[in-house]
């Protein structure tokens, strides 16, 4: 994954509702996370599944980084 694309996603998750990435479960919340940055960049087929993976091992920190707006 390129590091524009990181940065990108990142943003995208900064961005976010905070109920959104308390609420949905995980599949819902990485294809909220990966619609939204589809919306801002292209990616390609290859791109979207590393990101999915991603964002799969991602979910308990982005989670509590949601979690850490509320307090």
């Amino acid at each position: 994954m390129k590091a524009s694309t990181l940065r990108l996603l990142w943003a995208v998750v900064e961005e976010t509702q905070t109920n959104i990435l308390i609420q949905f479960n995980d599949k819902e919340l990485i294809q909220q996370l990966l619609r939204q940055l589809k919306n801002k960049t292209w990616l390609s087929s290859e791109e979207m599944n590393t990101i999915s993976t991603y964002l799969s091992s991602r979910v308990p920190l982005i989670r509590d980084l949601a979690l850490a707006r509320l307090a």
